[in-house]
């Protein structure tokens, strides 16, 4: 039999062709196919004149932008592409893009400033060095067209790819050269005042997408090298268990199985993946090595992390938030003395799970090792980072290792620090064997193995004066992390709750660093994604213990803090929000800044008697400052929303001995089609000189507006996730 190599492409297209066979519901009309061009590379292969790092520009005006950002959906070439391009003021109908070189990026003592993508950073925080990539060619433009035409550069005019001064004219194309050769004496500053900007703030489609309808963008899956052999990898069942052996003479025969590589564990950084034990089996086929690693006997040490559970993290977690933690922010020993001392006392506890990052994409890597380079395809949110990893599993010279930058079907986080340690697995795999190898984890490897979501158990408690509002609040959170810390630091263990903007004059909040064996990182909106939830439905607990509306007491204890009451009034504005609907049906609000953006939500559902939950409408409005393409913020809003209210409502992963036993989409389910809400996105935009990002803070919101609207519906206060594994049936009966 022979073994034939079919992607996913040929496939789809040799079955459009067969008579009866599937027919895809789509057509690329052919003046849409014909402007696509060539899709971004992951090398510099772009003609013309290389201004600088960011910038060529060919003869006959086209401008080719290099992207030192990963696209995984949300528009970062599109976004980097604007933001150069408003300085550089070029016709947006001229540019391309392709994705800047890593290993340039490192040689030259990081060129281009970040090449990371996360945190909701790429607008926030690279907006100036990214104009100024296009502000600092246009001056070079507009110097070499002075010194063409003997005059001063403040007579030259830069617009749309034409520089003009009086009679005289030429495109950027036509002094490209010359203005390659122009040294500034200082800098150009990007322009302040966005009532200036002609692109940004104006929408724009997504320039990958014409890339993912025809085909040809590319994802790390989709790599294919000559003579390239394919990996399964299976670590320990229970995280960080101890490899004691396998038996390879009972596979070995099998067909196409080529080897079987032992790996080691490497420990975990902060800045970069960890490697578990290990053992790969490596085939001429992926489902060959897959099914021969079922079939492999391998013998693990689990060690007492065995002993752990679900429910065993979460007494141990109740336990602690009963004891003094360690204190975040300023102590203020009068909070819990007024609660001890007051009429009228609000407590509660909140609890979420170990949850994962249920990325589309199949996590895998492709690298090829060879005497005098490395080359690594990865789904990486840092292509620099992935250099740097692979180099130091292989111990070569970072220099000699070159990343090739690919599409991402999801990230979230997960894919930071080289692309997840299957990474260093294929470059091991790689050495050890001697060929090109592509390592995919099969779902229940990614689920089992991903650096999860930390669980989190919270107390609060509130005094209430005789206003209804309250006059002290005390908190307490325990954070379980693989490290027993927070790998980004305190502020983000605590966020949402030890910073919640509320007008309460004695406050404290402590936490205590939980070590457990499972491997944590950063989700979406970390931190404020699960505090976010337990802040916001004990605000509802609070506002309704004191006889206030929970938005009107929102409202009220934010006075004196424009951008909040902007948000919060927009929302009263635009949502009608109310509290007196009929039995079954709800309206809930909730309110989380993260990432510099202020974010709220109003979320309407309807709860049947036996408790089926529909969301049917979450808006959204948010203050971000500033918004430079309306059609790509509101999809990472919408995206967000769903995205979060898929771990809070179906998800949920669920630890017994030591291990997950939910990891594949049939147990941790994500939301489907027919239960997504609709999303609306307002934003209220406050404007100067703040800058928000716009990936993450509309999620963290959602779920408690959805609880405190399920309390609404059915009278049942909601303090755990996921949502499906609560009682949420209702009777008429008082």
């Amino acid at each position: 039999m022979t073994t034939q190599t079919l992607s996913r492409r040929s496939f789809l297209q040799a079955s459009v062709a067969v008579g009866g066979g599937l027919m895809l519901g789509f057509h690329m009309p052919e003046a849409l196919a014909a402007s696509i061009g060539p899709r971004p590379q992951s090398t510099t292969t772009a003609v013309g004149t290389e201004v600088n790092a960011w910038i060529v520009i060919d003869k006959d005006s086209t401008v080719t932008l290099r992207i030192p950002h990963t696209e995984m959906g949300q528009g970062g070439i599109t976004s980097v592409a604007m933001l150069i391009a408003e300085e550089l003021n070029v016709d947006w109908s001229r540019i391309k893009t392709e994705f800047a070189d890593a290993n340039r990026h490192l040689r030259n003592n990081k060129e281009y400033k970040v090449m990371s993508t996360h945190g909701s950073q790429l607008v926030r925080l690279q907006h100036p060095h990214l104009m100024g990539a296009g502000a600092s060619a246009r001056e070079r433009l507009k110097q070499a067209a002075a010194e063409a035409w003997g005059i001063d550069r403040s007579e030259v005019e830069a617009k749309l790819g034409m520089l003009t001064a009086g009679s005289r004219s030429a495109t950027y194309g036509e002094l490209a050269e010359a203005a390659a050769k122009v040294t500034l004496d200082k800098e150009p500053e990007i322009k302040k005042d966005p009532a200036k900007w002609w692109l940004l703030g104006r929408p724009r489609q997504r320039l990958d997408i014409p890339h993912k309808v025809n085909g040809s963008a590319q994802y790390a899956i989709d790599t294919r090298v000559p003579g390239m052999v394919y990996a399964a990898v299976k670590a320990s069942p229970v995280p960080w268990g101890a490899l004691k052996g396998y038996n390879f003479d009972a596979i070995k025969d099998r067909p196409g199985v080529i080897a079987a590589v032992r790996l080691k564990a490497v420990p975990g950084k902060r800045d970069q993946p960890d490697m578990q034990d290990a053992v790969a089996v490596v085939a001429d086929s992926w489902y060959r090595a897959k099914t021969a690693l079922e079939l492999l006997p391998i013998e693990w040490d689990f060690g007492d992390s065995a002993k752990t559970s679900t429910a065993g993290y979460y007494a141990e977690g109740h336990r602690l938030v009963e004891q003094k933690g360690i204190l975040s922010g300023k102590e203020d020993p009068m909070a819990a003395e007024i609660i001890a001392a007051a009429k009228k006392v609000v407590t509660a506890s909140y609890q979420r799970p170990f949850e994962t990052h249920a990325r589309m994409e199949p996590i895998n890597a492709t690298v090829h090792v060879q005497a005098d380079r490395v080359d690594v395809w990865s789904p990486t949110q840092d292509q620099s980072s992935a250099v740097t990893l692979v180099a130091s599993q292989l111990g070569v010279d970072p220099r000699t290792v070159y990343a090739h930058t690919m599409f991402l079907g999801g990230g979230f986080g997960g894919n930071g620090g080289g692309g997840t340690a299957v990474t260093r697995q294929a470059a091991e795999i790689s050495r050890q064997v001697g060929k090109p190898v592509k390592v995919i984890w099969s779902r229940e490897e990614d689920l089992a193995q991903d650096k999860q979501r930390p669980m989190t158990v919270a107390k609060l408690s509130a005094a209430i004066g005789d206003d209804g509002l309250p006059t002290a609040l005390f908190t307490r959170a325990a954070w379980f992390t693989m490290d027993g810390i927070n790998q980004l630091g305190s502020a983000t263990a605590d966020y949402a709750i030890y910073n919640m903007p509320y007008l309460i004059p004695h406050r404290q909040h402590e936490r205590h660093n939980v070590k457990t064996h499972i491997p944590s990182s950063t989700h979406r909106a970390p931190g404020a994604n699960q505090h976010g939830f337990m802040a916001e439905s004990f605000v509802d607990e609070m506002a309704i213990a004191g006889g206030w509306d929970p938005l009107e007491w929102r409202i009220r204890m934010t006075e004196g803090m424009p951008d909040w009451q902007l948000v919060l009034k927009t929302l009263k504005e635009r949502s009608g929000f109310r509290t007196d609907l009929p039995k079954g049906e709800g309206m809930g609000v909730a309110v989380v800044e993260s990432h510099g953006t202020i974010a709220a939500a109003c979320a309407t559902v309807t709860v049947s008697r036996r408790g089926r939950l529909e969301i049917e409408k979450v808006l959204v409005v948010l203050d971000a400052g500033h918004v430079i393409n309306p059609h790509t913020a509101t999809e990472q809003c919408e995206g967000s929303v769903c995205w979060e209210l898929s771990h809070a409502w179906m998800g949920g992963l669920e630890l017994e001995n030591g291990r997950f036993v939910n990891t594949n989409f049939d147990s941790y389910n994500l939301l489907r089609i027919h239960q997504r809400p609709q999303v609306e996105t307002v934003f209220a935009l406050s404007g100067g000189t703040k800058w928000g990002g716009l990936g993450e803070p509309a999620g963290p919101p959602a779920p408690p507006a959805v609880a405190n609207a399920i309390y609404y519906a059915t009278g049942k206060r909601i303090r755990e996730t996921p949502f499906r594994s609560q009682d949420l049936t209702w009777t008429d009966l008082a």
